[in-house]
C-alpha cells in the first residue's frame, strides 16, 4: 500500500519542492493551498502524514492541526517562519508531532517524516518494544527480561501513550484529555506526579528509555540506542 502525504502551504514553490522531494521517494503527494482545501482532501482521501504551513489564509495551520488531531490519527509536521518558544508551544498545543522553521533543509524534513511514519505504526500495535522493555497493551503488563510488572492503570496508560510515539512532545493538557477525558476538572499537575512515579519505577530496572521534560511544553519518551 502506498503512503500518502498531504502538503498544505499557500506558497506554490514550497509545494513544488515537497512534491518533488516526497514523490522521488515513492510517496503519493496531495497538495492544498489553504486549510479548507486540506480538510476536503482529508475527507476524500486516506492521508498518512500531513506537512502543514502555519501562516495560511482561510484556515491557518494551527486550526487545521487541531482539526486533524480531533478527527484523524496521523502525524503532523508544522512549517513556520517563527521559531520562538511561544510559537512552538502554540504548535504543540494544537497537536503537532514536529515543528520545522523556514528556511529548512529538505532532506531533514524527509528524515523527520520517515521517522514519524515509523512511530505511528506503533500506535495501533498491541505490543510496543523499547529495546528489551516490552509493553503489552492487551494484558496491561510491562516485561523487562524475566521480570513482569503490573502498573497502576493510569501509570500504564501514560507509559503506553508516550511509548507509542517516541520523540513526540505531549503537553500536560493533551495527556490529561487522553487519559482522563475532556471533562476532567482536577489539577493538570497530576501528570507530573505520574511521570515521577514512572521514572522512579524504571530508573534501576531499565535503561531502554527515558522520559524527558521539555521545558515549557511537556514530556516525551526517548528510546536509548543499543
Amino acid at each position: 500500500m502506498k503512503t500518502n502525504i498531504l502538503v498544505v502551504d499557500d506558497d506554490v514553490h514550497i509545494r513544488e519542492l515537497l512534491r518533488f522531494l516526497f514523490s522521488k521517494e515513492g510517496y503519493t503527494v496531495f497538495e492544498a493551498d489553504n486549510g479548507e482545501q486540506a480538510s476536503l482532501i482529508m475527507e476524500a482521501e486516506q492521508v498518512h502524514l500531513a506537512v502543514v504551513d502555519v501562516m495560511m489564509p482561510v484556515k491557518d495551520g494551527l486550526a487545521l492541526c487541531s482539526e486533524i488531531r480531533e478527527h484523524f490519527d496521523i502525524p503532523v509536521i508544522l512549517l513556520t517562519a517563527k521559531g520562538e518558544l511561544e510559537d512552538k508551544e502554540k504548535g504543540f498545543i494544537s497537536g503537532t508531532d514536529d515543528y520545522m522553521v523556514k528556511p529548512f533543509e529538505p532532506k531533514e524534513l524527509l528524515f523527520r517524516a520517515r521517522a514519524l511514519l515509523r512511530r505511528y505504526q506503533l500506535v495501533s500495535s498491541e505490543v510496543i518494544k523499547l529495546n528489551q522493555t516490552i509493553i503489552n497493551r492487551k494484558s496491561y503488563e510491562v516485561h523487562i527480561g524475566e521480570e513482569t510488572l503490573l502498573l497502576p492503570l493510569k501509570e500504564f496508560q501514560l507509559l503506553a501513550q508516550l511509548a507509542s510515539n517516541p520523540g513526540r512532545i505531549f503537553t500536560r493538557e493533551q495527556l490529561i484529555q487522553m487519559l482522563w477525558g475532556s471533562d476532567y476538572e482536577g489539577d493538570s499537575r497530576t501528570i507530573d506526579v505520574h511521570i515521577k512515579r514512572l521514572r522512579e519505577r524504571f530508573h534501576e530496572r531499565s535503561h531502554d528509555f527515558v522520559i524527558t521534560t521539555v521545558r515549557g511544553l511537556g514530556y516525551k519518551l526517548e528510546v536509548s540506542e543499543g
